[in-house]
């Protein structure tokens, strides 16, 4: 596992520099959340992990969610032994940064520490060729490319407008043109992220031991039993029981387990 933190400092908007200066209680609010972040890494540093957590968590309270903030969580649970709560936080930083190296590898040992062995679905080469697609960025990456291409279509189309030259016009059309399409594909790839990020609902199981069955109640068939760490697909609820998929394709249904899911923000 690799060991090291990630630093705070960097992921910080450069506006934040100039909100400081108009105002000062953000200056002050940012100034916290960054003092938290680097106790915190002092804490880890020293083996002192139950105080690192307190301290990122206290990060968290403050509103500051970012990739190094949950890959350091999960590093400090990983230390504890605490299966559930480390591959939760480095599942939520690898939403964040799906193509992060460290986050991918730090993530498998963690998944290593559970009970359930579940192999994954083969997926189709059209399917991968998509994932591999939609992960190049992130969702956030996508959306601001998109914007930066409507801008530079919107300046390329009054350049053909505005301009009389026959060779200028030629030019700014057909560079409009490849914008255009440019656009329309990162506005699509970013429309099916928000989709799927909406319709598809995963969650990390924190029950120590639960039982699935085939139906929501215990008179149906019990079809497996999950422990704690496993990563599941929420598909539907039905008052105390939710139908679940794991990453082999098995379905079932758990009564009042200890689900977190991985798309809402938590704090403590």
């Amino acid at each position: 596992m690799k060991k090291y933190l990630r630093t705070y400092g960097s992921l910080l908007p450069v506006f934040v520099f100039f909100s400081m200066l108009l105002v000062p209680s953000l200056s002050s609010g940012q100034a916290s959340m960054e003092s938290f972040f680097e106790e915190g890494n002092t804490a880890y540093n020293k083996g002192d992990y139950n105080k690192a957590i307190a301290l990122y968590e206290k990060t968290l309270k403050l509103g500051q969610h970012s990739t190094a903030l949950y890959y350091n969580l999960g590093n400090a649970y990983y230390r504890l032994n605490n299966v559930a709560e480390s591959i939760y936080y480095f599942e939520k930083a690898k939403r964040l940064n799906p193509k992060d190296s460290d986050i991918q590898v730090n993530s498998a040992f963690a998944r290593n520490m559970t009970i359930d062995a579940i192999e994954f679905l083969p997926e189709s080469q059209l399917a991968q060729l998509k994932k591999r697609l939609f992960n190049s960025l992130s969702f956030n990456s996508w959306s601001i490319l998109t914007v930066v291409l409507l801008w530079v279509f919107v300046g390329l189309f009054l350049g053909y407008l505005l301009f009389n030259s026959t060779q200028l016009k030629r030019s700014f059309f057909f560079s409009s043109l490849g914008v255009l399409l440019l656009f329309s594909g990162s506005f699509l790839i970013t429309f099916s992220i928000n989709q799927q990020e909406k319709n598809t609902q995963f969650a990390i199981l924190f029950s120590n031991q639960i039982d699935i069955w085939s139906e929501p109640n215990q008179q149906g068939e019990l079809l497996f039993t999950l422990h704690e760490g496993t990563k599941v697909q929420l598909l539907d609820d039905l008052e105390e029981w939710q139908k679940i998929r794991i990453s082999n394709g098995s379905e079932g249904w758990i009564n009042n387990a200890s689900l977190r899911a991985l798309n809402e923000t938590i704090i403590k």
